[in-house]
Parts: C-alpha cells; structure tokens; sequence
C-alpha cells in the first residue's frame, strides 16, 4: 500500500490540549447523495383467451368442496366460473379442454423455496424454474436469496420471458451485522427492500436480540413488508418471536411432541410453521429417505429438467457428512413432525411446504409427503390445503391464490391420479396452468392458449453450461394493444 505519513511523537500533554477551551472544529455534516428514480415499465404477459376445463374432479379448497364432473371457465388470466358440468355459463368460443378422469387442485405453493439462480451474469433461462413449473409449483417464495438478482428474473417471468412459478422472495436476509442501534435505523435498513426492491417480504434471519427484532418487527409493519423467521434450534427465540407478531417460521421447531399450552399458543399466535423436513433438525434430513426410497436417477423427467451433474451428486452416492448417507427406518423423523403439524393443525394453526431447494421441482412433493406421513393426524386433503390454501396465506396472497375460486389468478394443476386417495399421487402431473396458459407436465409445451413447443438450451446438453443465445423460443410473444402496461410486480 501506499507509504504512511510521519507521525509525531507522543506529547504527554495531548489530553489537556484536547480539552482546552477554544475553537473546535466542526463536525461534518451527513453525506447525502442526489436521488433520481427511474421506473422501467414491462409488459405482463395476460392471454386474452377464454377456455373450460371440463369433465375433471376439481378440489376447490372451499373448505371440503369436491366437485366430480366439473367446468372450470378460465378467461384470460382469472377464474371466471366454477360448478358442476353444465351449471355454469361458458363464453362463446371458448376452447373446451377435455380432462375427464383427472383431479385438478390449485397451483402449489412452495413457501422455503430457494431458487439459486444464475448470478452475477443472468441467463434466459433457468432450469430451476422450469422444473418446479413442471412438478405443479405455480407459486414461490425464496426467504434469504443472498443477492438481488432474484428480482430480476421474478420481473422477467411476470412479462413471459422466462418459464417459471410466480416469485414473491425476500432478497439478502436481515442479519444481525446490520447491528440495529434503534427502531429509526430499522426503519432505515428496510426501506432497502420497501423501497428499492421493492418486494413485498423479508427474513429476520436472528438479527439481534429480542429488543433488536421487536424494532424490525416495528418497521416491517410499517412498511407494509410480510416478514418471517429463522428457527435456529433456540425456542425461546421462536416463543418470542410469535409473541411479537412474526408471522412466519421457516424450519422444523427442536423438539417433539409439543405438549398441548406450546401448540395452542403457536396456533393462537397465528404464525405460519414450515418445517423444511427435508433438512430437518433433529434426526436424519428426510431427503435421505427419499433418494434411498425412490428411483430418482432414472426418472426421465427428472432428466428432462434437472441438470446431469444435480442428479449425479445427489443420486448416486450419499455420503460424507452427518446429514447424508444411509439410515435405518428407525431413525427418521417424519413420523414426529407430521404429528407435531397434525396436532398445530387441530389446533386452528397454518403450516406451509417448503422444499428448501433441495432437489427442485421433485422435492417439493417429497417435502409435502413427509409432512402428511400420518394419515391419521394430517389426511389428504389437509395435506393439499398445506400445499395451496394456507401456503398462499403464508406469504400474504391468499386472495389471488390458494383456491378455485371466481376472480382468482387461473393456476390449476391437473393430475392423472387422486390425491384424495394418497397423497404421493400429488406426482401425477398431467398439466400445470400458471397465469391461464396450460403446459404439459413432462414437457412444459404451452398447450393453450398457444402451441408452442417448450425448447430450453440445456436440451442439447448439460443445464450448467452457458446457454448459446437468448432464451427466446419461450418468450411471450405480443399480445393486442388493449394491454396496458405496469410497473412489473408480483401479483
């Protein structure tokens, strides 16, 4: 580095002189930079298109509502009619779309989501989404993305020029370096996402002690940002933490069973548990079950969508470390945890499925099984109101997603198999609709209201290599004039 000045010696009467009478020289005044805020404006990507789904069991999520032989009309991007087949009106020309047999449910939503996007160099397209569409994730929240760049490619799905689920992430979490002196420089820290990313969610990941997140808490509030938790193995933490208001907690708590006073206070708080079994505290990661349990290297979708080397770590070899290898039926621990969620559920509280990233799009399913593994204490059709209902209501948009209802955003997934029945049939993906354009499960070629055929770079050879051009083979086309433009945001 560059040479330091000399310095003087020491003077031995430097503490008088400093605090001698005299001038004294002005402190500097705060450094504020000049402003100016430019909005870029997309277009979203709306079809203008009318179609029924006619013939399928639809599960409404209207409390216990099943409905055998149903019409579900789709007007553009919205649901404009559901009811038994012929009872409601269906638009002249509207295209009818024959599932007899199928189940259709609403869009997943996964809630821990962690999506690891291409970063710092974005590309047109992203394998992680793509196959998270394709499993029937219509919907994601990614909680601590540890950059930005998230937020870009959420703005370029949302005008159609990627393939993927809606995005609702967090950005960087809130951590405890931000070292928070008082609720005004909380209020500070957060109009970074408030006002610069403009994202609608935060994670409090420990940032402090309780006083510390009383403040975020405060701010957040304000705001108008949804924030949630890091477990972190401390339940004082998270007893405290409901007690202040937070309406998330992503992990699985440290201990089970609950006795009944800590699941009635959980659920009468109102938060949001999500266990994230897949990486669970407490016992083996439940992931290892699956990979152990099921086929997933040769599965041909998988390697569709998923890049060679992903399956091949993952796959082939579990081992090195304390969370991976082989493990007697004995020590996993889904059974506790699905109780531990069935009992929070009897208790009027709201959990949400979270696949935590890790193994995309197939994951989410594994996630959602291990939470419903006792039948008995969270069946079926609880488990897929977990996945749907009370997932939407999780990350604050219940009343755009979660349910087939009249006026909601059309995200549907149409399965070969009934869930009601078991629910790993919830892998039966026969289509996935997502904003009111319906994609084949195995391929994700846009059947409706266009036929186009799916291409992704990663076809001609491995997902991690860099793609050769832009991603636009699956770029929205133009649609009329009548659509107006917005300033891209979720929802």
């Amino acid at each position: 580095g560059p040479p330091r000045p000399p310095t003087r010696p020491a003077d031995p009467d430097d503490s008088t002189r400093a605090n001698a009478p005299g001038p004294q020289p002005r402190a500097a005044s705060a450094y504020k930079p000049n402003e100016f805020r430019i909005i870029v404006k997309a277009q979203r990507d709306i079809p203008q298109s009318s179609a029924v789904l006619r013939g399928a069991r639809v599960v409404t999520m209207r409390g216990d509502e099943v409905i055998e032989n149903a019409d579900i009309v789709i007007r553009n991007n919205r649901i404009a009619a559901v009811g038994a087949r012929g009872s409601v009106q269906v638009p002249a020309g509207a295209e009818v779309i024959d599932v007899t047999g199928k189940t259709i449910t609403p869009g997943f939503v996964d809630t821990h989501s962690h999506l690891r996007v291409p970063r710092p160099i974005h590309r047109g397209e992203v394998w992680s989404f793509a196959a998270n569409l394709a499993y029937g994730v219509t919907t994601t929240r990614d909680p601590q993305t540890g950059s930005t760049d998230i937020f870009t490619y959420e703005d370029m799905i949302e005008a159609g020029e990627i393939l993927g689920p809606r995005g609702l992430s967090t950005g960087p979490g809130v951590f405890s370096g931000e070292n928070f002196r008082n609720l005004e420089h909380a209020r500070t820290v957060l109009k970074r996402y408030s006002e610069y990313y403009g994202t609608g969610t935060i994670k409090q990941y420990v940032a402090g002690n309780r006083e510390q997140r009383q403040w975020v808490i405060q701010a957040a509030r304000e705001q108008k940002l949804m924030p949630t938790t890091e477990g972190s193995l401390d339940l004082e933490m998270n007893l405290s933490e409901a007690i202040d208001g937070y309406p998330g907690h992503e992990h699985s708590w440290p201990s089970f069973p609950f006795q009944s006073d800590l699941i009635t206070f959980f659920a009468k708080s109102g938060i949001v548990y999500t266990p994230t079994v897949l990486v669970a505290y407490g016992g083996p990661w439940s992931e290892n079950y699956w990979y152990q349990h099921t086929n997933v290297h040769g599965d041909p979708k998988v390697r569709r969508f998923l890049p060679h080397s992903e399956i091949d770590n993952k796959t082939l070899r579990r081992g090195g470390g304390s969370q991976a290898g082989w493990f007697h039926e004995d020590e996993h621990i889904m059974k506790y945890i699905s109780e531990q969620v069935g009992d929070l559920l009897a208790a009027g509280g709201k959990a949400g499925v979270g696949s935590h990233g890790q193994f995309q799009g197939l994951g989410y399913h594994w996630e959602l099984w291990s939470m419903a593994w006792d039948r008995s204490k969270v069946p079926p059709h609880m488990g897929l109101r977990i996945a749907t209902q009370m997932g939407a209501e999780a990350i604050g948009r219940g009343r755009d997603i979660g349910s087939i209802e009249v006026g909601k955003l059309a995200d549907l997934v149409v399965l070969d198999r009934n869930p009601l029945e078991d629910i790993r049939n919830t892998n039966s993906v026969r289509y996935v609709m997502k904003n009111g354009r319906l994609y084949d499960g195995n391929t994700l070629d846009e059947v409706y209201p266009r036929k186009r055929p799916a291409r992704f770079y990663w076809q001609q050879g491995d997902p991690d290599a860099p793609p050769q051009g832009g991603g636009g083979d699956n770029a929205a086309a133009p649609s009329d004039s009548s659509r107006r433009y917005i300033r891209i945001t979720p929802f």
